[in-house]
């Protein structure tokens, strides 16, 4: 069991890459990407340098190269949190050692602070010494956990231009570098189901579990809405893949990309949850049991099964609201953390951009290739940097990594989206329609829109680093979500943490709405930009489409009316605010 209730969601490729070596032995649970395995090879040997371990690279001429990076990098976390971790419990008590800032960072109804504490209050001598050498038992490091988009496959090719074996496939082989490294934790699959991918999961023992129903390495799957959840668990379960955690994630108020849902709100979505729970159980594991038996695995307990919910949490009460009224395990706090220099790797000029921004800086964007809406940052030098190009007639970025490599419009190779040779062949196409589209430089500009996530999320990390090439590209990319724009400062990790556990309050000189009222709001603009954009040729399918998702936002208002009564940890004013905030944005629907 974790000692902590919040844990931190992946950020990016490169701003948490090398986040759990930062807050693992303080029993903090962390999330790297695992998609951009040429930053993970510079990585890995930047810290075997430091360490005096062999950097040798692992080069792309090599088999199975991809895979054989992410197991190597992984593996060198493992060991570097196993040595830290094993170090701060021998360390002394009281003396303001890494030891103690592992007790000092839990929540104050920890058993374990609680414990620490009364310990600390004992006189030296046997009694002391005993009870110390008990909480050096219990305490754990956080998990070191791993994150794969779904959809981000593309197959490749040998040195000789030749297709490789579907199993050597991006997601695939990132895959399989998790399930052949020593961690025991856990994969987050994001951004839907991949069948291809799911079914691969079979092929490694460690997803199956011992007969106490343990796991040496989990699935965790990221959704939006229950229905989908329910699909993908059971596609697995038929396989005797076991979900050991539903973690759910706001449709829009959250980073990276946002995937909109049909105005399915975040606490309807919650209550489904918590109220369809055990009848979900039921139905995996009936379809799980069969599953297991088919390969001769037997299960004396049966496994379970986490719920824990992330995107845009703002405040402790919020926190706490979370954890009591929904029942859920865990929360996740993502953007908030790219603000504490010690967790995440962030420049200097990003960094002070984002602790003075305000929010009209955070916007969603049509900028990944992915075709996905993405949490974007006006501030951030690769936004800067598209729209210089745009001025300069070059618009479009040099394509070097190719993992969002997918149009086939104009070549018979795939190519990105966000690419120079893309952009310059599409904008050429629609400036060649004739008569010209009263609309074209419209089109255009959602043609050059599109931005190199590949290169820009992963910039930070090298430039924090002190990796960063003469000839590279120091364009940063950075996807907050919206709930950044409330946080104004640098923080450390305990100030973080401790705003988390409501030991102190970040916001307090900021009057900010309920996170339940600032989704519902950018749900809201979504569907008007979303009804603009299509007013001029609206079909029968879109006009359905836009008339269930103004009716769930509808239904959302209505329970978050019945819902109100029941924040007994705000004030009454503050409730009394927040009915008035769901009145004025049903006005705005009607």
């Amino acid at each position: 069991m974790m000692p902590h209730t919040f844990h931190i969601p992946v950020l990016g490729l490169g701003y948490s890459i090398d986040t759990p070596i930062k807050v693992a032995k303080y029993g903090i649970s962390s999330v790297a990407s695992i998609v951009d395995d040429e930053l993970i090879e510079r990585m890995r040997m930047h810290y075997a340098r430091q360490r005096g371990e062999d950097d040798t690279p692992i080069t792309k001429t090599e088999p199975d190269y991809r895979s054989r990076r992410i197991t190597t990098y992984l593996d060198l976390m493992h060991r570097i949190v196993t040595e830290e971790f094993e170090n701060l419990k021998n360390q002394p008590f009281g003396s303001g050692s890494d030891i103690d800032r592992y007790f000092s960072l839990l929540p104050a109804d920890s058993e374990l602070k609680i414990r620490y504490e009364a310990m600390l209050a004992l006189p030296d001598g046997v009694e002391k010494d005993t009870e110390g050498s008990e909480l050096r038992a219990q305490i754990v490091p956080g998990s070191i956990d791993v994150n794969i988009m779904s959809k981000v496959d593309k197959m490749n090719t040998d040195s000789q231009g030749n297709l490789l074996d579907d199993i050597y496939t991006d997601a695939l082989a990132a895959l399989r570098g998790f399930a052949l490294s020593r961690l025991s934790s856990s994969i987050i699959l994001s951004a839907g189901m991949n069948p291809h991918l799911y079914s691969y999961l079979e092929a490694f023992a460690d997803f199956f579990p011992d007969e106490e129903g343990d796991f040496r390495k989990k699935v965790i799957l990221k959704v939006s809405d229950y229905r989908s959840a329910l699909i993908q668990a059971k596609f697995l379960a038929k396989k005797g893949i076991w979900v050991s955690e539903f973690r759910i994630e706001s449709g829009l108020n959250c980073g990276g990309h946002a995937f909109a849902t049909e105005g399915n709100l975040l606490g309807p979505v919650l209550e489904e949850f918590k109220n369809r729970r055990d009848e979900m159980f039921t139905e995996l594991f009936a379809l799980y049991g069969p599953a297991l038996e088919s390969k001769g695995i037997a299960l004396i307990h049966a496994p379970r099964t986490r719920i824990s919910v992330q995107g845009g949490i703002g405040t402790a009460a919020e926190n706490a609201f979370l954890l009591e009224h929904y029942g859920i395990e865990a929360t996740g706090w993502g953007s908030p953390f790219l603000l504490v220099p010690e967790v995440t790797n962030v420049d200097k000029t990003t960094l002070n951009e984002l602790a003075n921004a305000d929010s009209d800086a955070y916007y969603v964007s049509d900028s990944s290739p992915l075709g996905v809406l993405f949490n974007n940052f006006k501030n951030s030098t690769a936004e800067k940097q598209r729209l210089e190009r745009i001025a300069k007639g070059r618009p479009g970025s040099p394509c070097n990594k190719r993992y969002l490599v997918s149009n086939t419009e104009f070549t018979t190779e795939p190519i990105c989206t966000a690419s120079r040779e893309y952009q310059n062949l599409k904008i050429k196409q629609l400036q060649a329609i004739e008569p010209r589209p009263a609309d074209l430089q419209k089109q255009i500009d959602a043609v050059t829109e599109k931005l190199c996530l590949c290169d820009g999320l992963s910039t930070a990390a090298l430039m924090k680093n002190h990796l960063i090439k003469p000839r590279e590209n120091s364009a940063v990319a950075i996807c907050p979500g919206p709930n950044l724009a409330w946080f104004s400062g640098i923080y450390s990790l305990d100030e973080m943490v401790g705003h988390i556990y409501g030991k102190i309050d970040l916001l307090a000189k900021h009057l900010r709405p309920n996170m339940f009222i600032n989704e519902l709001n950018l749900y809201v603009d979504y569907l008007k930009k979303d009804v603009e954009r299509h007013a001029a040729a609206l079909n029968d399918k879109k006009a359905k489409y836009f008339s269930k998702f103004r009716a769930n936002l509808l239904e959302g208002i209505h329970y978050y009316k019945k819902l109100i009564p029941e924040i007994t940890n705000q004030t009454a004013d503050y409730r009394k605010e927040m009915m008035a905030q769901l009145e004025a944005i049903e006005g705005r629907l009607s």
